[in-house]
């Protein structure tokens, strides 16, 4: 098991911003159920990270596939973390509730987590693996023949 490291991708900023083959940038802040969340806490494992929202059609059409590949995969220890934004945190918690989802989802008010991933439009989804190298992006809904062979960049 490796120890992420989160480090300044070359960008001339001072922040991380999600590149692939580099370090995922961090992700932390407070879930729908009020938790504190660290995506550092996650290392060692292969990571799938969703920015998604309930009023996004596509990213409630995708939630069951999620939801069955955690399942799925749970064996490997993949862990799911969803990122809310652009929706107020109500209706996403109705949301979740409703599907049964069981992962974290971070809430996003002021954006930054979506900035520095380059979320160009919801669902978007990234595929981290156990040493939180980003391996995979899929911008759109995420379809199973997209889900596997992107997974399979970051299998255990």
């Amino acid at each position: 098991m490796g120890v992420w490291l989160f480090v300044n991708a070359p960008n001339g900023g001072g922040d991380a911003r999600a590149t692939k083959g580099q370090v995922a940038p961090p992700i932390s802040g407070i879930t729908l159920e009020g938790q504190p969340f660290d995506l550092a806490s996650l290392a060692g494992r292969p990571v799938i990270v969703n920015f998604w929202g309930p009023s996004c059609v596509p990213c409630r059409d995708e939630f069951p596939l999620l939801i069955a590949k955690q399942a799925e995969y749970a064996a490997d220890g993949l862990s799911i973390v969803g990122v809310l934004t652009d929706d107020p945190p109500e209706p996403a918690r109705r949301f979740v509730a409703d599907y049964g989802a069981t992962w974290p989802t971070v809430i996003d008010p002021d954006k930054a987590l979506k900035a520095s991933y380059r979320v160009a439009g919801r669902p978007q989804t990234y595929f981290i693996d156990g040493e939180g190298v980003l391996r995979s992006i899929q911008i759109g809904e995420l379809r199973e023949e997209d889900f596997d062979r992107q997974y399979a960049a970051i299998a255990p």
